[in-house]
């Protein structure tokens, strides 16, 4: 049935294959979560990893790396935040699978041959901006912690280190996902890659501003560390998609 025109396919139908595919997706979400269940204790050390260095690095600072639960629910929290999180992050490569499996139908044969490559690079570039995001973690922090004043004690609750750390990794890697986006847009021909080198400092300018908003610490290392990158990728997206429709009749 998935190699079926889309035409030939009734409604009843899509909607059996729609809670087919939702419910694998929520499987390998679930499987996630048990295995970061599991593994709580070695990736919760491995998100205070850049904090626990910069208080050996900074004695200045008055702390020494230790998270600190102020209510009797904080453990659970933050253990059920990482295990969530986690379990998504863990499930996206087959979250994707699915979704391109249950549009399979109505793309034709010259589109189907880019949904691997799609796949592949929307992986990649989310792991690559959720390690970006890791490796200037204790940047970030130095910077905030510089700001809150030389007599100011730190003393992290885990539910809200947890809830920094991850939410600036989901960022960073839903960041890096733009190139995609526009690469997409340029093959459906929605727009012209003449048409965003042209208008290459108004992306720019949007990048930053997007950067900014999504980034949950507020920091300008954060911000410049998104937004660096996402600018330059911006430019490799349009020659990418200038590659790939350039033969195409006008």
């Amino acid at each position: 049935m998935a190699n079926a025109p889309d035409s030939a396919m009734p409604v009843m139908e899509h909607l059996r294959e729609l809670r087919s595919r939702l419910i694998r997706c929520l499987l390998a979400v679930a499987a996630g979560m048990l295995l970061l269940l599991a593994f709580y204790d070695p990736v919760k050390n491995f998100l205070t990893e850049p904090y626990v260095r910069l208080c050996a690095q900074r004695p200045d600072f008055g702390c020494d790396g230790s998270l600190y639960a102020l209510g009797p629910l904080d453990g659970f929290a933050a253990r059920l935040r990482i295990s969530t999180y986690g379990g998504f992050v863990g499930a996206f490569p087959v979250i994707l699978w699915q979704v391109w499996r249950f549009i399979v139908p109505a793309l034709e044969k010259r589109e189907k041959r880019y949904a691997v490559p799609f796949i592949l690079s929307t992986v990649v570039l989310f792991a690559a901006g959720g390690a970006l995001a890791y490796w200037t973690l204790d940047k970030a922090l130095e910077f905030l912690i510089s700001w809150a004043g030389h007599d100011v004690n730190q003393a992290f609750q885990v539910t809200r280190y947890v809830q920094l750390v991850v939410l600036m990794m989901l960022a960073f890697g839903i960041g890096f996902l733009s190139p995609v986006l526009i690469v997409f847009l340029q093959l459906v021909g929605a727009v012209r890659p003449r048409t965003l080198l042209k208008k290459w400092r108004f992306a720019v300018m949007g990048i930053f501003v997007v950067a900014a908003v999504i980034t949950p610490s507020g920091d300008p290392i954060s911000l410049l560390a998104l937004a660096v990158p996402m600018s330059v990728m911006y430019g490799l997206a349009v020659l990418i998609g200038w590659l790939l429709v350039r033969k195409r009749p006008a």
